[in-house]
């Protein structure tokens, strides 16, 4: 796969970052804006599904801060900073409203721009996502620890290595992606009620989020829930990380959060 080579980039001075983004499908069509999950590219989450999706939207595809494209600078990862990022790339864009997805750890950069810029978002679809440390098995959090470039899934780190724009700094940078988690403090309930946006959240029923933890997000943001048989972390996006890689998982998935945007679901 080639990261990017081929994709339709384009950087947006953010602050202070020179922030990577995709943009693909009409111009005129409803805004999609599409949210990597951690240590990923847009492409190693979305690159499944995103063609589909620009089939009907405006898809907008953002790197954050020492991911993919995007380089590292001089302040700490933030999933409230990503969220403002994010925010200031949609108003350079002139995107008034957008529906939103948010994959794994930028289902909680979603939740953040819902909650800090509520009048962006549309519609919102949480997939794989967490709102508390308890959503999480203990053991992934203690992977913290001692995590290293190398226990990253082979096809994150190549295509990390790929895209960085200065890969000699890649370790630096996950170090840095490593540190927002061991940091992430569950967010608050009362910040969540706020979210009054229609939204899903969507997961396999074999993710590494428990579905008992997803029930209770849904329950909290008054959200539609839906569980993808047969799937785990990622697979019913087609995400390069995926356990299972399958294209009719990865469709099955794209269609109900088709079916939500539309509102028949």
């Amino acid at each position: 796969m080639s990261y990017g080579a081929c994709m339709p980039a384009h950087y947006a001075t953010i602050g202070p970052l020179r922030m990577y983004y995709e943009a693909h499908g009409d111009a005129g069509a409803p805004p999609l804006l599409l949210l990597h999950g951690g240590g990923s590219t847009a492409q190693t989450t979305y690159g499944q599904v995103m063609a589909r999706f620009a089939a009907r939207h405006r898809v907008i595809a953002p790197e954050q801060q020492a991911h993919g494209h995007t380089a590292d600078v001089d302040r700490a990862l933030g999933f409230d900073v990503m969220a403002d990022d994010t925010a200031a790339l949609l108003q350079h864009l002139q995107v008034i409203q957008a529906d939103v997805v948010g994959f794994s750890a930028g289902s909680v950069v979603a939740q953040q721009l819902a909650i800090r810029h509520p009048t962006l978002v549309r519609r919102l679809v949480l997939a794989s996502a967490f709102f508390a440390r308890r959503g999480l098995p203990d053991a992934l959090w203690s992977s913290f620890d001692h995590a290293t470039p190398d226990h990253m899934p082979a096809t994150l780190r190549e295509a990390a290595l790929a895209t960085a724009p200065n890969p000699e700094t890649f370790p630096h940078m996950f170090a840095k992606q490593v540190e927002l988690m061991k940091t992430f403090r569950d967010l608050d309930v009362v910040d969540l009620r706020r979210i009054t946006v229609p939204t899903l959240v969507i997961l396999g029923d074999a993710d590494i989020m428990s579905v008992e933890h997803a029930s209770e997000h849904a329950r909290i943001l008054s959200a539609k829930l839906a569980v993808v048989p047969g799937s785990g972390h990622g697979d019913y996006l087609g995400t390069l990380e995926a356990a299972k890689p399958s294209a009719r998982l990865a469709e099955l998935g794209a269609t109900m959060i088709e079916a939500f945007l539309a509102d028949e679901l």
